[in-house]
């Protein structure tokens, strides 16, 4: 069990706490340019948690040249350009742990420091760094602010070639090793779970690992399970991790049982590699998502205990868990076929498609070659 403190009207304190620095993401294949996305996992968690109405303080730090508009401001670094990543994806190999593609940070920004972080308690933090910006002891603080932390295991174990290429490293070599005992979850993807002794690990912290359209599997230090995929057409796998761990913790955010919270997290993947860059869910899937989560949570409300005005979370996969992953996948569907049919009604006008499509957020969320958004974005820069 992992216990966390419930938001109450005395206890007026806001859900998560996600550290990591947005970025400037380039993907490129054959020489050329793909695209150009706002990245970083804290924009993927943020953009899930935003759909699923889930509350959030989000630490961040960009350089002048930030380009993108947000909700959220991040710390702005006068002396430091923002994070910069290119994707090859077709020079993919075995060495990096990224087999469909090659990374490499061009821009680093400045670290995320403790004294960076807000002078707050969170119910939930997320260390979600991509290139380097979270320190172990930043990482320390975190768990000193936050009753439950979850770590993406990428924030820990990326190191960076003189030519900016990511490589991984062990856990035990990270730095960070010994925190472990203090930490909650650690999410991997298959191929990064290789660079850790999940078996010694899930015996202080629980471990997710991620397994694409294989779904994903949860190890404790007393269980194990497995938590079925959502069909999808893989167009970008870019930011597909980080989605799913946006929607795991929205959903225990929203007081699902771990099992039922990993399905909500393998949902959001799979709508997330069916885009490129930043995904723009549809307004109507995201409440048919929202309105399942409610009726699930309401039916097994029983399952919480309450200790000592704690909430204690399940690892035990309920009764009605298939039957609420069949809905998911029936909500999903349902919104899909809903998106093909305006593209067949709308076929004139590709500005009004877009809308239909992806509901307008004031976040910039990608640039597509021949996109619809046609207007210059200003830098931060241009911004003071």
């Amino acid at each position: 069990m992992v216990t966390t403190t419930p938001q109450t009207q005395k206890n007026p304190i806001a859900s998560v706490l996600i550290v990591g620095n947005y970025c400037h993401d380039v993907l490129l294949q054959g020489g050329a340019v793909v695209a150009e996305t706002l990245g970083g996992a804290a924009s993927f968690i943020s953009n899930v948690f935003s759909g699923l109405s889930v509350s959030f303080h989000l630490t961040s730090k960009v350089g002048l040249d930030f380009k993108y508009p947000l909700n959220y401001d991040p710390i702005v670094a006068p002396a430091s350009k923002t994070t910069v990543f290119q994707a090859y994806f077709d020079l993919g190999y075995s060495e990096n742990a990224h087999h469909d593609r090659v990374l490499k940070r061009v821009e680093a920004c400045d670290p995320i420091n403790p004294s960076d972080l807000p002078d707050e308690r969170f119910d939930f933090g997320m260390a979600v760094g991509v290139g380097g910006e979270i320190l172990p002891e930043t990482l320390e603080k975190m768990v000193e602010i936050c009753d439950a932390v979850f770590v993406d295991i990428q924030a820990l174990i990326r190191v960076f070639e003189k030519n900016g290429t990511v490589k991984l490293v062990g856990l035990k070599e990270s730095g960070f090793y010994h925190l472990l005992p203090r930490v909650k979850f650690i999410k991997a993807s298959s191929d990064e779970a290789l660079f850790m002794d999940v078996e010694e690990v899930r015996q202080w912290c629980c471990v997710v690992v991620t397994h694409g359209k294989h779904g994903c599997e949860v190890y404790w230090k007393d269980g194990e399970m497995k938590i079925g995929p959502f069909e999808a057409n893989q167009i970008d796998p870019t930011g597909a991790g980080d989605s799913f761990l946006g929607g795991f913790v929205g959903g225990l955010v929203h007081g699902l049982v771990v099992p039922d919270a990993a399905l909500l997290g393998n949902l959001f993947g799979s709508l997330t590699v069916a885009q490129i860059g930043l995904p723009r869910f549809d307004l109507r899937l995201l409440q048919r998502v929202k309105d399942e989560v409610q009726r699930r949570k309401l039916q097994y409300t029983c399952l919480f205990e309450r200790r000592d005005n704690k909430l204690s979370l399940s690892f035990t996969k309920p009764p009605g868990h298939d039957e609420f992953h069949a809905s998911l996948a029936s909500t999903k569907l349902v919104s899909t076929c809903s998106i093909q049919e305006c593209q067949r009604d709308l076929p004139r006008s590709p500005r009004t498609i877009e809308q239909v499509i992806h509901p307008q957020y004031n976040m910039q969320p990608k640039l597509l070659v021949n996109s619809v958004f046609d207007e210059p974005i200003s830098t931060v820069q241009d911004r003071l």
